[in-house]
């Protein structure tokens, strides 16, 4: 389908072929054309520029007028768990109250909660469930997304929950990225034999999910009260020996060593990150590991802010995801995560862009397709409404300023 978009007021992130992330003092420029016009053919993006050099309108396609509004390329939101059962309200009363993400995961909460519900749960139904959210997200700007499994926590669940993913990429417009994540939590069953629930994962899970080829990544939680370094590069060994290459939740509840441990392993993201210090920040200094924040879990969970001024300055690439899932952060919204990138972390509305575009494409290993508006790239993207600039995106935090969605090169109902 040939789609053109002319009279845009600004087009957002026109990035040459080059360019596959930013870093440091390059995050606070965003390239953008005013006054501008977008050719999409055949599902990618076929040319732009000023509107002095528009295209002959003539012929089949459509053509949209985008005068007054913005052109973005599609959010990628690098890190969530979207497929799970149910919610967990009653753990969102707990914290009111005053119990902290750690003791409610010690009472038999939090990731074990969501395991329970999820074994408990046919397949169809967390597929709808997971449906339902995935629609979401795509009426809110996200084009792609990394979904993980890890409220299994056996080898059947674990397994059902990425054939789940797999059935989602097969069924949405989005681009979608698997992650195995058997090694989220410690079952109960095993809360007396951490060796040999480790042992299950890298001997059982791991072969089976490679001999399906149902996942794209490992990832483990390298963190305070979960794995530590030495489990976790353990289970990075098996994964990257079956072609799985490493990510981690890392020093979301204390300085565990998991940024370390991701560099050393060459993990292609590290997330999470509100323990982090000068050690960490010159561990991925010169690595091809990038650090990933998820501020709306920080922000749902009352956390420590992750050290973000300090990364960027120091000339790291960060990238920002959602963390979407049901304990800490149960909101896809990846505006709103621009939006608080931009409020809590004082990042510029130009470094918050590049965060969430070709940053976290590239956090998902993706951004010679995805991540900015570049001829021969995916057609993935968003018009906005009526806005009198694009710093109004992470302005207007709580505002709907999205109007027309494409993703690859499809105008899709929202």
């Amino acid at each position: 389908m040939r789609i053109l978009i002319k009279n845009i007021s600004g087009l957002m992130q026109t990035l040459g072929k080059e360019v596959k992330m930013l870093s440091g003092k390059d995050m606070s420029v965003l390239s953008y054309l005013p006054g501008s016009y977008l050719l999409i053919e055949d599902g990618l993006i076929a040319g732009f520029g000023g509107m002095d050099s528009i295209p002959d309108e003539a012929g089949p396609g459509k053509i949209i007028d985008a005068s007054g509004r913005f052109v973005f390329p599609s959010f990628c939101d690098s890190h969530t768990h979207i497929v799970y059962a149910g919610s967990r309200e009653a753990e969102f009363a707990d914290k009111i109250k005053g119990l902290s993400y750690a003791e409610i995961a010690r009472r038999g909460g939090g990731i074990l909660n969501s395991a329970k519900l999820l074994h408990n749960t046919p397949d169809e139904d967390i597929y709808r469930q997971a449906m339902g959210r995935i629609n979401e997200i795509i009426s809110k700007g996200t084009g792609a997304v990394e979904i993980k499994s890890g409220y299994g926590l056996n080898t059947e669940d674990e397994l059902r929950m990425l054939r789940i993913i797999r059935k989602i990429r097969e069924n949405t417009p989005a681009e979608v990225k698997a992650t195995f994540l058997g090694a989220h939590a410690l079952p109960q069953e095993f809360r007396d034999d951490r060796d040999g629930y480790i042992e299950l994962v890298i001997n059982e899970m791991i072969p089976a999910v490679a001999s399906e080829e149902l996942a794209d990544f490992i990832d483990v939680f390298c963190d305070t009260g979960f794995f530590t370094v030495e489990e976790t590069e353990r289970i990075l060994m098996a994964g990257i020996k079956y072609g799985l290459r490493a990510r981690i939740h890392a020093n979301e509840l204390g300085f565990s060593g998991g940024v370390q441990a991701g560099v050393r392993y060459d993990a292609l993201s590290v997330d999470h990150l509100e323990c982090s210090g000068e050690d960490e920040i010159n561990a991925l200094l010169g690595s091809s590991t990038i650090p990933t924040i998820l501020p709306g879990s920080a922000f749902f969970l009352g956390l420590p802010e992750a050290p973000v001024r300090k990364m960027i300055d120091a000339g790291l690439p960060v990238a920002m995801a959602s963390d979407y899932n049901p304990g800490s952060s149960p909101s896809g919204d990846m505006k709103f995560i621009m939006s608080l990138g931009c409020i809590r972390h004082r990042m510029t509305p130009e470094e918050a862009l590049n965060a969430v575009t070709i940053n976290s494409a590239a956090a998902m290993g993706i951004s010679e397709t995805h991540g900015s508006i570049t001829r021969g790239k995916v057609a993935n993207l968003f018009i906005t409404k009526k806005i009198p600039s694009y710093e109004f995106m992470p302005y207007a935090f709580g505002s709907d300023l999205i109007d027309t969605v494409i993703l690859k090169g499809r105008i899709i109902e929202i």
